[in-house]
This record gives structure tokens, C-alpha cells and sequence, in this order.
């Protein structure tokens, strides 16, 4: 590609006839240069504006990927707490359950001893009951035994 110093440099041969009117070729030699120059420079401001676009294109491809490897392994770890967090739930009901069939079975238990006390103590009660009655019959037959004598 062709420098603006390139083009003001340019020297041409003369011819002696027919040729180009010198001054006229050095003027418009001067414009083109000119213009050249202008776009050269904005050419080479664009070709470092496009590196330095491709470089931040870069960078946000990476930011993106691990975004994105983040957004992935954040939702395989809620995945696995809330599988966790399901199978301890489930534990611990079934650790209640099993206590709590453990103290029905208790309890049931010990209601069934009580009732079998309970019995046991009425009946003693009916037998001590009965015998204190036929003491005091007896000891009202003794009476009245005593008072016809």
C-alpha cells in the first residue's frame, strides 16, 4: 500500500513534448496526497480500533463462557442441595416416625400393664373388701350374740 510520502515523493521524467503541464501534475499530486493522507490515517485508525475490538470481542467471549460455566455449575449445585436437602428431610421424618412408633409402642405397652395393676389392685380391693365385710358380720353376729346373753 502506497504511503502519502510515497505519493509526494513521486517524481516524474519530463518529456519535451506533448507532455504533462508540470505544475498542474505537482498541484493535483498535492491534493491526492492530501486526501490520501487523510484516509490512510483514518485506515490505520480503524485497523487499530478493529484490533482493539476483536481483543474486548475476545475477552467478552471469555466472560460469557464462564458466565456461563458459572450459571451451569451454580445450578448442578442447587440441584444437588435440594436433592440433599430432600433425602436428610426424608431421613428425619423417617427417624420420627420409627420414635414415634416407638413411643406408641411404649406407651401401649405400659397402658396394658397399667389396666393388668389396675385389675389386679381391684380385685385385691373386691377380695379385701369382702373379707372386711364378713369380719364385720361376724363381729355383728358376736354383738348381738353378746347382747341375747
Amino acid at each position: 500500500m502506497l504511503t502519502p510520502l510515497d505519493i509526494e515523493n513521486k517524481k516524474f521524467q519530463r518529456q519535451m513534448m506533448n507532455g504533462y503541464n508540470v505544475e498542474e501534475v505537482d498541484d493535483f499530486l498535492d491534493e491526492i496526497t492530501v486526501d490520501y493522507e487523510k484516509i490512510y490515517k483514518e485506515n490505520t485508525e480503524l485497523r487499530s480500533e478493529m484490533e482493539r475490538t476483536k481483543g474486548d470481542l475476545e475477552r467478552y467471549r471469555n466472560i460469557e463462557q464462564t458466565l456461563q460455566n458459572t450459571l451451569v455449575m451454580a445450578q448442578k449445585t442447587a440441584d444437588d442441595i435440594k436433592t440433599h436437602a430432600q433425602e436428610e428431610a426424608d431421613s428425619i421424618i423417617k427417624n420420627a416416625r420409627a420414635k414415634m412408633q416407638e413411643s406408641v409402642d411404649e406407651l401401649t405397652k405400659e397402658s396394658e400393664t397399667r389396666k393388668r395393676e389396675f385389675s389386679e389392685t381391684k380385685k385385691q380391693f373386691d377380695i379385701y373388701r369382702a373379707k372386711m365385710e364378713a369380719l364385720l358380720i361376724s363381729q355383728l353376729e358376736l354383738l348381738k350374740d353378746m347382747k341375747e346373753d
